[in-house]
């Protein structure tokens, strides 16, 4: 796992987790994070090396946005390539940062803290490891002005709805 925070103007990446792929030479298995991927790279009759094919479950992997925010990519279902994943699934979810500190400048807002975390997955089949998604959390401050009669009966109506949720039945 890769964790991200968004702090400020500083964006600040934690790797818990990382992958390191070593090619292999001739008639020796490839290596990456530690597990075995039989058959992932050969070498090739001219003496070049091949590179990893992907396998029926990678290349039928797709990878599709669970937000409500329509202005980010992977709004319909796509594949992408397990090499390209890390790269492709921190992109999209950095867009989500960006509308989070877009919403934070809005008059009586102020976005306090988003985090990134990237979920890293192993193939079944090929046991190649690749980023299997992620998840992107803000925290955003609204003030609301005591003067305005508006805000007050909306902080009237809000904690109505509120009342009576978190209720300690222990004592």
């Amino acid at each position: 796992m890769i964790n991200v925070s968004f702090y400020g103007n500083s964006i600040y990446m934690n790797p818990v987790y990382s992958a390191q792929r070593v090619s292999a030479v001739s008639g020796v298995d490839s290596v990456s994070a530690g597990r075995l991927m039989p058959d992932a790279t050969k070498v090739h009759k001219s003496g070049e090396l091949e590179g990893p094919k992907e396998c029926k479950t990678c290349e039928r992997r797709k990878y599709k946005d669970g937000s409500d925010e329509n202005d980010v990519s992977f709004q319909t279902p796509q594949h992408i390539d397990p090499e390209n994943s890390a790269a492709r699934v921190m992109s999209h979810e950095l867009e989500h940062v960006a509308n989070a500190r877009e919403e934070g400048m809005k008059e009586n807002k102020e976005l306090l803290s988003a985090t990134v975390s990237l979920k890293i997955g192993v193939c079944p089949e090929c046991g190649r490891t690749y980023v299997a998604g992620g998840e992107t959390n803000t925290l955003i401050k609204t003030t609301y002005d005591d003067k305005n009669p508006y805000d007050k009966g909306r902080k009237t109506v809000e904690a109505s709805f509120l009342s009576g949720m978190n209720v300690d039945y222990s004592a």
